[in-house]
């Protein structure tokens, strides 16, 4: 319905969109695409890309999908195939929420221990935050020379409109059941209670990340304490600190991954859906169809988020 009423909305303007319209099949399930020839052994490509959010994104013309519910549904798939012999995490991601890079992490130490498969995570531009929280859960780490990897932390960010909405001559009432039940609605200042309590939630967050990194990575309680505050490094800096393993691009990734799992002369493929072009190793795992070609109106700005915990880098 919302869809009919911007076509009706823009033809009534003045204005006549256009439409491509690309038959595509209605099965949504994951199909296997070979991206690199090989043998009957495979190596999987999986992608960690974008805001990492536990929501359907997609719009008017675009495919909805929920990514995480799609990275959950590629290692189940390679889960049960048994030619498959390790994953590669190609990441490219300042991170997201905090529960969101939670559960990606889960699922690859699943992965992991149903299957004895090897994971490898290949950090592309950015490597930071919520997805260098789920690169942790890899066996090894590979990091462009240029990536960006690191930014250790939790980020909580609301908003104080009162001051705006008092010069407008606009209050808000409030009717709530305890005190701190409206804590951090941006309708008022927070007092320093309520900070106290958000505080400690983001310390427990905070406590939760640092311990994935120590664990996983090994690292000792003086070199946590120096790239756990927050900085991001180069990717050659992170192979200093330990928080990567080594320095290469993709390829090199997916080399490692054939050596320790002991298949030298594997395929590589990407699972994805029945749409979209698949033609390399760096191509998309889920394309989007083709889109109207209409003018696209942000009303909010992309770097917009909704109030919330976050394993994010947002400079």
């Amino acid at each position: 319905m919302k869809s009919l009423l911007i076509i009706a909305f823009l033809i009534l303007s003045g204005c006549t969109p256009s439409f491509l319209i690309t038959p595509i099949s209605s099965n949504q399930s994951l199909s296997e695409t070979i991206v690199e020839d090989g043998s009957g052994d495979k190596i999987v490509i999986i992608e960690v890309e974008g805001m990492l959010m536990n929501v359907r994104t997609g719009g008017f013309l675009q495919a909805q999908e929920n990514d995480v519910s799609l990275f959950a549904q590629q290692l189940k798939k390679a889960e049960k195939d048994p030619s498959v012999k390790a994953i590669v995490l190609r990441i490219n991601s300042p991170g997201g929420t905090v529960s969101a890079s939670d559960l990606m992490y889960d699922e690859v130490k699943r992965f992991k221990q149903t299957t004895n498969k090897p994971v490898v995570a290949s950090a592309q531009d950015i490597a930071a935050s919520g997805a260098y929280y789920v690169a942790c859960a890899a066996d090894k780490i590979v990091v462009q020379p240029t990536s960006v990897v690191g930014s250790i932390g939790v980020i909580f960010n609301t908003f104080d409109l009162s001051g705006t909405l008092e010069k407008v001559g606009a209050k808000t009432n409030v009717i709530k059941s305890g005190p701190l039940k409206d804590m951090a609605s941006p309708f008022k200042s927070m007092d320093d209670n309520e900070r106290a309590v958000m505080q400690g939630m983001v310390n427990e967050y905070y406590a939760r990340f640092k311990g994935i990194v120590k664990s996983n990575r090994n690292l000792d309680d003086t070199t946590l304490a120096a790239v756990s505050d927050g900085r991001v490094f180069t990717g050659l800096r992170a192979v200093e600190l330990h928080l990567a393993d080594q320095a290469g691009v993709l390829r090199d990734a997916i080399d490692v991954a054939r050596d320790i799992s002991h298949s030298p002369g594997a395929k590589v493929v990407l699972y994805k859906r029945p749409y979209g072009y698949t033609g390399s190793i760096y191509a998309h795992a889920q394309e989007e169809p083709p889109k109207a070609n209409i003018t696209e109106l942000n009303l909010i700005p992309k770097t917009f988020l909704p109030t919330g915990f976050y394993y994010l880098w947002n400079p």
